[in-house]
């Protein structure tokens, strides 16, 4: 008999499935060069991009790829380094460093291939001039933990850096360029993904500083003056590094809320797509979802039951106290369960599609009917777990973590909402 619990994990089968860029790889490959091809790129799925790349190129390459530690896969000509994400580390500022030396040998004759997807931002670790990696650290931490949006939090970071906002892409010229992508940002903006560093940036320092100051994050004088510097700004579009460059976008969240939502019809189900570019401060998106699903439940609108509501995009998590464990994927569902409380007919899944929901082990969690009598008779009271932001304690008391390990693509958010 196949449960609810079945049916959510099928559906994030297909959604998983149809965001891995090694399928997509092989379709899209540029012409060859009349000198040498460079791979290069960073990001969570960045080595099985550059595994498959590798594997459907006819030819010689060189390159250096830096992922996060635990997601490199094996490549024979590319070298797959690990850094640290969210926050950056050594690892990452090194592996930037000679991801600009590498590519500054480039000329008019030869191909660089950048492989970036989500994540590239904290493992492409190069602070801009006069700051220091342990600033650009604590700036990333005070950004996580301050609610502001992943386009928010990418337009500061671009702008401290030394390789991210179009820099990359002008270090490699004259060479002539492709980009592939694989989104993890709402809108699927290239100048978003991991603070664009082979793209152009219309963002400006002061942008930036206002961002700062709206969060209220304290940062070191010497950030300050760099983003009041306009020597130092992004590159900007237009600029004549980017002639000729192809940007080549692999998969996107809705692609998978696609994929996810012909399977539920295949199983009976109606699909609903709420958007593929939900934001907003995670265990309030919840309340929302619950209540369309409420409507679905009593009312059949806007779709009759069985019915599965899909979404995705990054929600936030404003840190309100010291010591919880757990990402925003499992925020979300432990808000959502608590509006579903004990009803019966309400089953569902949120998970980060790179497998890990911020820097715990787990993907997110999965809920069902049993969910809410299961956190009762372990004697636990919901409400005071999501207070403290420790929804991967909640889920792991009453075995409701969902893990998935690493799983070498990441185009963010998914949920499933499944109303029987």
């Amino acid at each position: 008999m196949t449960t609810s619990r079945d049916t959510l994990l099928q559906l994030m089968d297909a959604a998983l499935k149809a965001a891995d860029p090694a399928v997509q790889i092989p379709r899209n490959l540029p012409t060859k060069p009349k000198g040498k091809t460079i791979v290069i790129g960073a990001g969570k799925a960045s080595a099985n991009m550059a595994r498959a790349f590798e594997q459907a190129w006819d030819g010689d390459m060189t390159g250096l790829v830096v992922t996060r530690y635990g997601h490199a896969v094996p490549c024979d000509k590319i070298e797959i380094v690990e850094a640290s994400h969210p926050v950056p580390d050594a690892a990452g500022q090194k592996a930037a460093q000679r991801i600009l030396d590498i590519v500054k040998s480039a000329g008019p004759d030869d191909l660089v291939v950048c492989m970036i997807s989500g994540g590239g931002s904290a493992l492409l670790a190069l602070p801009g001039p006069g700051l220091t990696l342990e600033d650009k650290q604590a700036i990333s931490k005070a950004l996580l933990h301050s609610g502001a949006t992943i386009s928010e939090m990418n337009c500061v970071r671009k702008h401290l850096s030394a390789i991210k906002g179009g820099r990359l892409a002008a270090a490699c010229a004259p060479a002539r360029m492709v980009t592939y992508l694989v989104s993890d940002v709402p809108g699927d903006d290239p100048a978003i993904i991991a603070s664009g560093p082979t793209v152009a940036d219309p963002t400006t320092g002061q942008d930036a500083l206002d961002i700062i100051r709206r969060y209220r994050i304290e940062i070191p004088l010497a950030a300050t003056e760099l983003l009041n510097n306009d020597i130092h700004e992004t590159v900007k579009p237009g600029d004549k590094c980017f002639d000729g460059h192809e940007v080549i976008m692999l998969s996107r969240p809705q692609d998978s809320l696609e994929a996810a939502a012909k399977v539920a019809r295949d199983l009976g189900i109606n699909p609903v797509i709420l958007g593929d570019a939900i934001e907003g401060e995670a265990r309030e998106v919840a309340i929302v979802h619950a209540g369309i699903a409420h409507q679905v439940a009593n009312h059949g609108q806007p779709a009759t039951k069985p019915c599965v509501l899909l979404s995705g995009g990054e929600t936030t998590v404003t840190v309100r106290a010291k010591g919880g464990r757990g990402g925003r994927n499992s925020e979300f569902l432990l808000s959502l369960l608590i509006q579903f409380r004990d009803h019966e007919g309400f089953s569902a899944l949120a998970i980060d599609t790179d497998g890990i929901d911020g820097s715990e082990d787990n993907a997110g969690a999965i809920i069902d009917p049993t969910s809410w009598q299961k956190a009762i008779s372990a004697g636990i009271d919901l409400r005071e777990y999501l207070a403290n932001n420790d929804a991967y304690s909640a889920f792991a008391k009453i075995d409701d973590l969902l893990i998935t390990g690493p799983t070498l693509t990441n185009v963010n958010d998914f949920r499933a909402i499944l109303i029987e």
